[in-house]
């Protein structure tokens, strides 16, 4: 093929990449998965064909170079002394055929051993014990890096928390990684359920997720509450002791021998035929047995041969995960619906025939925009195949179209929001419709005063989720500018509202009332103006005011406001409902009131700020009468720039205590360096 690229691939490239990792997100970090699992493996599949037909297009962060997603933040992290690869998936009978062709061709056999064992739904772990005690255990993360979950694994009781004595342990290995899934067994996630609906709390959509949500519980001791189990299904770095050393099955021995869980179901086979057979096998079993598996897998059983098939950036070339069709059914399709999200997202959603579909009774699906119905062809009253696939989120997947009725309608995405009547835009290049009105949107309620009060916004200390919850659900507030009207009397009848907490927030709420410009541009939560682009507005414009009445041609001069960017504050002003809000916030009852923003183009006349505006700041160690973010926006108030590193191009380094290698580094650059008497002194002219 020759260098000629065209345009078309490299963005369905590139859309594909955005997509997984999207997914790769809600599946990996967030336990929300949005799709089926099989919709997710034939985004991946097309992204890999795509690759391989241009392989001067992968990039090192392209999702098939890489495993699953970011830890949490609220997590430690481990990193993984061997990495955590993900499996290949197949399908089809063919695809298992020639993955058992390729192996026999490259280790120059007729016939290859194989260890098979189900594939179990639940959540990877990496469980690392030193001496034979059990000192560390993480989650598979990105597959270089998981979350720290020590604690959390000491509360499941078949992990071992000490390797036994026996036959296979006459010395104990100094190292050993024992690798698994934390899943939960089908009759305690229904008796988690069954207690969760006797609480009125969140019920679970699945064992999986059930399993997952449990285990990243920041208090061990909720988890410790959820009947967890693990499996091993092998082994990471080991050191010393007897760890088998030739074959994976009798790894997986050795692994029982411990004192831990392994699938009864493990075999041992040879060749595709028997391999097809177990897979017949173990999905007539599948719904007889105590987990949730959505697959088999099957490794090279001989480890000197996983050796020399070795891997590729993101699977073992000695394995592959054979999974199980999803579940289809037909029904009819009532009617669309139109869902709003407490980020403004419109999505449709299709109101269906009830009808009872991989395990569920189910009587709705997503259909996710107004082109995914289109390119199905969908109209009220069609009988659809409805898929289940990876017992997630019920879909859609196509029409029976044979079966359309006469009168069939076709369905038109709202310009409205359905919620309140605002107007719903859908920007360029995206493939959501969303709603405008983000401080009144009832739907967008609690995220709107989340981010309103947040820490960049606001700044309103004492305003948790929890809290902005409870004040939306018993309707003390409507929009950020009814926080300001709270008082003492209706905090303190709130669930864990003491009268101190109560005052403290009250507190919080009035010295939140005089921001600069920049941090309120941030709080009233305009689609695509980030902390950076808000500060940019500030120095341009100087005024609310005048921001307000900018047009998208003098939005877009702005640096780092794009055409998107320029639309999306435009269209946010254009809606009455914010402007509502917004002059409610500033009205004498609620008073609001902006600190004073110098205005770039004053800065640029104004030969006193010269010293600042235009200046490259580093902040290291600490200060002691400002805080780092302090005097980091004061800098940046005054058309300074503030960088984490010092560089040639650094005009100041500001030092307080402990000021550690930045100061080293400075001094080697002949970096002008300042203290805090210094900055100050600074700031001031």
């Amino acid at each position: 093929m020759n260098g000629y690229i065209p345009e078309h691939i490299t963005q369905q490239i590139y859309k594909l990449r955005e997509a997984i990792e999207r997914h790769n997100y809600r599946y990996s970090v967030l336990d929300a998965p949005s799709i089926p699992d099989s919709e997710y493996d034939k985004l991946f599949l097309e992204l890999q064909q795509l690759e391989q037909g241009y392989p001067q297009l992968v990039t090192p962060d392209s999702p098939t170079q890489r495993v699953g997603a970011s830890p949490l933040k609220e997590f430690s992290q481990i990193t993984h002394r061997f990495p955590m690869l993900s499996l290949s998936n197949e399908f089809e009978i063919a695809a298992v055929e020639a993955f058992d062709r390729r192996i026999c061709e490259a280790l120059g056999t007729d016939k290859v051993e194989y260890s098979v064992e189900p594939k179990f739904d639940g959540l990877a772990v990496n469980l690392c014990y030193e001496n034979g005690s059990f000192v560390t255990g993480a989650t598979r993360g990105d597959g270089s890096t998981g979350e720290d979950v020590t604690l959390n694994l000491r509360t499941v009781k078949s992990i071992p928390l000490h390797l036994r004595t026996g036959t296979h342990n006459d010395h104990i290995p100094t190292l050993l990684e024992v690798r698994g899934e934390v899943l939960m067994l089908k009759e305690d996630f229904e008796k988690l359920n069954q207690q969760q609906r006797e609480k009125n709390e969140k019920v679970f959509v699945n064992p999986r997720n059930a399993a997952a949500g449990s285990l990243r519980q920041l208090d061990p001791r909720v988890t410790a509450t959820r009947r967890l189990t693990f499996f091993a299904y092998g082994i990471g770095e080991h050191e010393g002791g007897k760890v088998p050393r030739d074959k994976h099955s009798k790894v997986m021995e050795y692994i029982a021998s411990q004192g831990f869980s392994v699938a009864e179901e493990c075999d041992v086979l040879s060749g595709s035929e028997e391999l097809l057979t177990y897979y017949q096998k173990i999905q007539k079993l599948r719904e007889c047995l105590p987990y949730d598996i959505d697959g088999v897998v099957y490794k090279v059983n001989s480890l000197a041969q996983q050796k020399k098939l070795g891997f590729t950036s993101r699977a073992p070339r000695f394995a592959v995960a054979h999974k199980f069709p999803a579940q289809k059914i037909e029904t009819e399709l009532l009617g669309i619906d139109v869902q709003v999200s407490r980020t403004g997202v419109l999505t449709p959603v299709a109101r269906l025939k009830e009808v009872f579909v991989g395990g569920a009774y189910v009587t709705s699906a997503t259909l996710h925009n107004e082109d995914e119905i289109s390119r199905k062809n969908l109209m009220i009253g069609d009988t659809v195949i409805v898929r289940r696939a990876g017992d997630v989120i019920p879909e859609v997947v196509g029409i029976v179209k044979a079966k359309r009725p006469s009168n069939a309608k076709i369905f038109i995405m709202p310009n409205q929001c359905p919620v309140c009547k605002s107007k719903a835009v859908r920007m360029p290049n995206e493939t959501v419709v969303r709603c405008t009105g983000g401080l009144f949107c009832p739907a967008q309620r609690k995220q709107a005063i989340l981010h309103f009060a947040s820490r960049r916004g606001m700044d309103i200390e004492g305003l948790g989720d929890k809290l902005v919850g409870q004040l939306v659900d018993s309707d003390l507030i409507r929009t950020p500018a009814d926080l300001y009207n709270l008082d003492i009397s209706a905090l303190v009848n709130l669930p864990h509202m003491a009268k101190k907490s109560s005052g403290n927030l009250l507190t919080s709420l009035r010295k939140s009332k005089n921001p600069t410009l920049a941090r309120f541009i941030y709080a009233i939560g305009i689609r695509n103006v980030g902390v950076t682009t808000a500060k940019e507005l500030a120095r341009y414009f100087g005024s609310f005011n005048k921001l307000m009445e900018a047009d998208v041609e003098t939005l877009r001069q702005i640096p780092d406001v794009g055409l998107v960017g320029a639309q999306s504050i435009a269209d946010f002003f254009a809606e009455k409902h914010n402007i509502e809000v917004i002059s409610k916030l500033f009205s004498d009852q609620v008073g609001v009131e902006l600190k004073e923003n110098v205005n770039v183009r004053k800065i640029q006349d104004d030969n006193s700020a010269n010293r600042i505006n235009g200046k490259t700041f580093v902040l290291t160690g600490t200060l002691s009468s400002l805080s780092r973010e302090g005097a980091k926006e004061k800098i940046e108030n005054l058309g300074g720039k503030v960088t984490g590193s010092v560089s040639r191009k650094t005009d100041y380094v500001v030092t307080g205590e402990d000021p550690g290698s930045k100061y080293e580094e400075a001094a080697k650059l002949d970096v002008t360096i300042l203290n805090e008497a210094e900055l100050l002194q600074l700031l001031q002219h």
